[in-house]
């Protein structure tokens, strides 16, 4: 199911950021999404062989969008299909409640986080693993250039709270491409997204800019994803 190109890319972001250590507790954020799905799958395969021994905790946090008169695409039922076929217990929590006028991705995602960032403590987990790829860290760099001002990305590995919590992408090296490979090899469904702004944000359209760069400049990806290693300060503003 991966490739051992795939596997060794993944292996060396867990090395190059010392991401997994023996007797974490490891909270897996699964939006339902094919990208966590297929996080949750890795770490209970590298589970079996790594060197170090850890816990896994998948937790969803229930949006309840489905219910503006979309009861049968329910989201719940289709995701413990997919916790069955990876052989995964889910614990379910039910989202905090926002506004109208409050309801963006970003007051959204930020309120997820602080909710994830509590059920850590609860849970007693020391890390939360999201499955951000690369193509989520390249987008992110030009989201905040373009909509922000700043030069920035997510990183793969964050600790938070003086050091009591880190956040690790262990699939901050590989791209879609691959996550999906292997989502279609395990054969994992990805559950759809509800959210009426699901498709139409900034991200989806900094998501299409760079396809295009990527279609006519070959080696653009990779070239763009080494810049963020290679920042020469004296050269900036």
């Amino acid at each position: 199911m991966l490739t051992p190109q795939t596997n060794k890319r993944i292996g060396q972001a867990m090395a190059d950021y010392a991401m997994l250590d023996d007797g974490d507790r490891v909270l897996v954020a699964v939006s339902g999404g094919v990208d966590s799905l297929v996080l949750l799958w890795l770490l209970q395969f590298w589970q079996r062989k790594a060197p170090v021994s850890y816990e896994l905790f998948a937790v969803h946090i229930d949006m309840n969008i489905w219910k503006e008169g979309m009861e049968e695409a329910a989201p719940l039922p289709l995701l413990e299909e997919q916790m069955r076929l990876i052989g995964t217990e889910l614990h379910v929590e039910t989202g905090l409640p926002l506004s109208e006028e409050s309801r963006t991705c970003y007051n959204c995602s930020k309120l997820r986080r602080k909710q994830l960032f509590d059920l850590a403590g609860r849970f007693e987990c020391n890390k939360i693993a999201f499955g951000h790829h690369k193509d989520d860290l390249l987008e992110t760099l030009f989201l905040n250039m373009f909509y922000s001002g700043n030069i920035s990305t997510m990183v793969p590995k964050q600790e938070l709270f003086e050091g009591r919590l880190a956040v690790i992408r262990p699939m901050a090296y590989i791209e879609k491409s691959e996550v999906e490979n292997i989502a279609e090899e395990l054969g994992v469904t990805p559950v759809k997204n509800l959210c009426p702004l699901s498709g139409d944000t900034r991200r989806e359209e900094v998501h299409k800019i760079l396809e295009g760069i990527y279609e006519q400049i070959p080696g653009a990806r990779a070239s763009l994803f080494a810049s963020m290693k290679n920042v020469r300060k004296g050269y900036m503003l």
